[in-house]
């Protein structure tokens, strides 16, 4: 069966459980979303739902700044790497079309901005922590 591209709440809700199931999994970057988000998985699939339903699907589920909860993490660009390749090949294997496309260059943006992010709010804490 040929591969369509996403577009339905039903094929966001594919891509999100079965890019987390595999995070979940992988010895490289499972441990720190597991520890960090431990039993509130549901709640968090249920975010990210809204989240991807709205980048790509244009109907405003979501609200909210999707930065500061990732802020703390102890996570560097091998961590990123690893997320962008779990969710690429996620994508490839499950849809092919121009909004999977969207999907997979909105990750690797919002990927290369969450490490950047968290590199400045590192980088400030430790001058701040210097200066005092």
């Amino acid at each position: 069966m040929p591969l369509e591209d996403i577009k339905t709440i039903e094929d966001i809700k594919l891509l999100v459980n079965t890019f987390y199931s595999k995070v979940q999994e992988d010895p490289f970057i499972g441990p720190i979303f597991n520890e960090k988000i431990a039993n509130r998985w549901p709640d968090h699939l249920e975010k990210m739902y809204r989240f991807w339903q709205t980048i790509l699907l244009e109907v405003h589920t979501y609200s909210g700044s999707p930065f500061p909860p990732h802020k703390h993490l102890p996570v560097e660009k091998e961590h990123f790497d690893r997320w962008m390749e779990i969710f690429i090949a996620t994508v490839d294997n499950l849809f092919t079309g121009a909004i999977a496309d969207e999907a997979k260059l909105r990750a690797k943006n919002m990927a290369d901005m969450f490490h950047y992010k968290i590199n400045y709010f590192r980088n400030e804490a430790q001058n701040n922590t210097i200066k005092n």
